[in-house]
């Protein structure tokens, strides 16, 4: 594997950049992780952040930003992030998802979600690196996603980062009222089993594979992600890379632990 993949936690919103202290923990965390991998020539991400009927991707050379939430501070809605566009990386994207057998499209007009934005504008704050980002499916389907992760694996671009835009906990009434998971046990005991499941190398693939695709079966699934949009872009992480994780890091982020996973790429 020649390319560097990340599922990471994204936060709450645009929290990340305007200082919030529930956040600092995971602002450091994704500064490390760009220190830690080489500069991508380009960045894929999949966000939680956008779901269509089929796998759908960017092709605009030059996306605007989508300011995909509500109820935050003024400032949070002149964020910028002045990355181009990868057209040519958004054509093979479509190419190798549509070669799988999966029907997927190009969208030229849509922009970059704060999926994308808000941490990449941690991690590489310059907007020097183009960008392409691609849609969850609306259906939500587990193994469909590992499918579209497996087609990513024939990718041949040099030195591209993927990144999972999502959240490993992300049931949004216990960020709120913290009272509904006391002591965080619930999330805790959900977390141990995706460092279980995402690192043990006893594991087969088809068992890690298994785990995924049965992750409702995982102790208190429901409860840390009562819609599986966040989980999901790990799926996709993992299908294109296909063996256990290299590196994991958790951060406290809104008071519950929270996981981010690294496959790095192989020296030459």
């Amino acid at each position: 594997m020649n390319n560097n993949i990340i599922y990471i936690s994204h936060g709450g919103g645009p929290l990340p950049l305007l200082g919030d202290p529930d956040h600092q923990e995971m602002v450091s965390t994704l500064k490390m992780l760009s220190q830690k991998i080489a500069k991508p020539s380009a960045i894929l991400v999949i966000s939680a952040h956008w779901e269509a009927t089929e796998p759908t991707v960017t092709s605009g050379a030059n996306p605007s930003l989508i300011y995909d939430y509500g109820g935050f501070p003024e400032e949070s809605y002149s964020i910028q992030y002045p990355c181009a566009g990868e057209p040519d990386l958004a054509s093979q994207v479509h190419q190798k998802i549509s070669s799988a057998g999966i029907k997927s499209k190009l969208n030229p007009s849509r922009g970059f979600d704060h999926g994308l934005f808000v941490p990449l504008k941690i991690m590489y704050p310059d907007a020097d690196i183009p960008c392409v980002q691609l849609s969850l499916v609306h259906t939500l389907d587990a193994q469909q996603h590992i499918a579209i992760g497996k087609a990513l694996s024939q990718l041949q671009w040099d030195n591209l980062l993927v990144v999972g835009s999502g959240f490993s906990f992300h049931n949004m009434r216990s960020f709120f009222y913290p009272e509904l998971d006391q002591g965080n046990h619930k999330n805790q005991a959900f977390e141990h089993w995706l460092k279980s499941t995402m690192m043990d190398n006893e594991l087969s693939e088809t068992q890690r594979t298994d785990r995924l695709v049965n992750w409702q079966q995982a102790p208190h699934a429901r409860f840390c992600h009562p819609r599986e949009e966040h989980l999901l872009p790990l799926h996709v992480c993992y299908g294109m890379a296909g063996k256990a994780a290299d590196h994991m890091f958790v951060a406290s982020i809104i008071k519950k632990q929270s996981s981010m996973f690294l496959w790095q790429a192989q020296e030459l």
